[in-house]
């Protein structure tokens, strides 16, 4: 089953549950649905769970500490995730490698922080538009696969996504043919680093993904399922972005 997941970064306030209701009531009666998942700010968790109750949505995360407590002032971590609702958490996303200084081994801390809690990650990994016109795309995405994730910490829900830092929030979208590629290049290496759980992982596919361009993304055999940013702020667009899923 494709995931479709929504990626809400640092907007949403109360008045945003609307979209979230607008969009259960356009999945209401659907069949053939994606796995969905929407991440909004952690201060939304616990009044989201009243509205998606009977839905198909699920929640997660968009990041999580390594630790289970401690003094470390605004973090959250996966159990206070989880204890809100989700069962899911983003880690390793561009954002958070550039803003936070994130580092691999950090997002297999979180990783792992996730897995012990009893959430599923999905692992950002991604090139930057330098190292991509310099060649390096595959070297780079090969060195996340090895150090952003342990194999004690998948679980079958566990999902890699692709998302080339030069097309995140700039209209930018890799070709189909690059998406493919990369994509095929990714799950070779997952294969070659974790065996049989290589083969059964997702790859998401995130970068400016919109109504627009999600069914031919979403339709690539080596896809699947998305990452996506500002288009699931706005239940109309994110539902037409799940009714181009293969479900």
């Amino acid at each position: 089953m494709q995931l479709v997941t929504g990626n809400w970064k640092m907007n949403g306030l109360k008045s945003s549950l609307k979209e979230i209701e607008s969009l259960v009531s356009g999945l209401r009666g659907r069949t053939r649905l994606p796995e969905i998942l929407v991440c909004p700010p952690a201060t939304l968790l616990q009044s989201l769970g009243p509205v998606i109750q009977g839905s198909p949505i699920k929640l997660g995360g968009q990041a999580c500490h390594a630790k289970e407590s401690g003094a470390h002032t605004g973090d959250i971590s996966a159990d206070m995730l989880k204890d809100a609702g989700a069962s899911y958490v983003i880690v390793g996303h561009s954002e958070r490698r550039t803003d936070h200084k994130e580092t691999s081994s950090d997002v297999a801390a979180q990783a792992a922080a996730a897995r012990r809690a009893g959430l599923s990650a999905i692992v950002c990994i991604g090139e930057s538009e330098a190292q991509k016109n310099e060649g390096g795309t595959e070297q780079i995405l090969a060195q996340q696969i090895q150090a952003s994730v342990t194999a004690d910490s998948l679980t079958p829900e566990t999902a890699f996504a692709y998302e080339p830092i030069w097309a995140i929030g700039t209209g930018k979208t890799a070709s189909l043919n690059d998406i493919d590629r990369t994509h095929s290049f990714i799950r070779a290496r997952l294969e070659e680093r974790f065996g049989l759980p290589g083969k059964t992982v997702r790859l998401l596919y995130g970068g400016s993904v919109k109504p627009s361009n999600a069914r031919e993304i979403l339709n690539l055999t080596s896809v699947d399922g998305v990452l996506v940013g500002g288009a699931s702020l706005k239940a109309d667009e994110f539902l037409a972005i799940i009714e181009g899923s293969r479900g």
